[in-house]
């Protein structure tokens, strides 16, 4: 038999297969679908949730301050040199500026700061720190090495708020890894059993197969190929549901978090790359699954 004629007798047969067994195809389609779904939302909301992260990370600043009296050229040189360092912004604050800072904040004591005859506060630098080097190791090794400047008296740059934003990071992604470990054996799981009631219903004309010489690859290919149909169907009509998604529930959502995120723009919940990774993870679950329940049929 030419490869020609063996391929247009597995999708034959795999044809006949789904016709013999609609219902438990379907039962397949739509785990494969539910399973994909919910990896697509766990997509799209860990994609928020980094962009939230980042968003939040901006905002880390480490305040270097500097002894009082301490020259103008000489904080300039100091504000320079931290700049090179750390690879993003350096702001000198004067302490006349963080003055006016502190009554623009706190309107209630603008009066009793104007009235002060000394101004209490302290020259600084602010660091805008860049993304790379926001993990609260990177920050203490900064913390530390400024602390070694000449003219420097202090560092802060919010240990614990930065160590709650590591810590969330971190849960989610673990959190995320577990769900979809889960969720793959389940699915995997499911697609076998699936495929196993097919083909317990066609034993005896794959014993009939076998008798007339069909060899362990012929009688498997027509399953692997029905369990790969069902993982791309699956993967699209996963797409489909996350597409309606998006459009109904999702520029409300966009609305409402769309202030939080960096560019206050939310990240699209369905993009064609996830769209690929769908119909490429529905097909994947699918062919383990038909050579799951395949090789335990053939092993028995």
């Amino acid at each position: 038999m030419s490869a020609l004629a063996k391929a247009a007798s597995a999708w034959r047969s795999t044809a006949e297969g789904v016709r013999h067994a609609p219902f438990v195809h379907a039962i397949a389609v739509v785990t494969l679908t539910i399973a994909l779904f919910t990896a697509g939302l766990a997509r799209g909301a860990d994609a928020l949730i980094q962009s939230l992260l980042a968003s939040l990370g901006g905002e880390v600043r480490v305040t270097v301050y500097l002894e009082e009296g301490l020259p103008e050229e000489d904080a300039e040189t100091l504000r320079r040199g931290l700049e090179q360092r750390v690879g993003g912004a350096a702001t000198l604050v004067t302490p006349t500026d963080a003055l006016e800072r502190l009554g623009r904040e706190l309107p209630e004591v603008r009066g009793l700061l104007v009235s002060l005859e000394d101004n209490p506060l302290p020259p600084s630098v602010e660091l805008a720190v860049p993304e790379g080097r926001r993990t609260p190791e990177a920050l203490r090794a900064l913390a530390m090495e400024a602390r070694r400047l000449p003219g420097v008296t202090d560092v802060e740059w919010g240990e614990e708020a930065v160590a709650r934003l590591s810590a969330i990071a971190r849960v989610l992604r673990l959190g995320g890894a577990v769900a979809f470990a889960v969720v793959l054996l389940a699915t995997v799981t499911i697609v076998a059993a699936t495929l196993q009631l097919s083909i317990y219903a066609r034993r005896e004309e794959i014993e009939i197969q076998k008798l007339v010489g069909a060899t362990d690859r012929f009688v498997r290919v027509p399953f692997v190929l029905e369990g790969l149909l069902q993982g791309l169907l699956g993967g699209a009509l996963a797409s489909a549901g996350l597409l309606a998604f998006s459009r109904s529930a999702g520029p409300h959502l966009a609305q409402l978090l769309a202030f939080l995120v960096e560019g206050g723009v939310a990240p699209a919940l369905l993009t064609p790359r996830l769209v690929m990774e769908l119909l490429l993870g529905g097909a994947l679950l699918g062919l383990m699954g038909s050579l799951l329940a395949v090789r335990r049929f053939l092993r028995a």
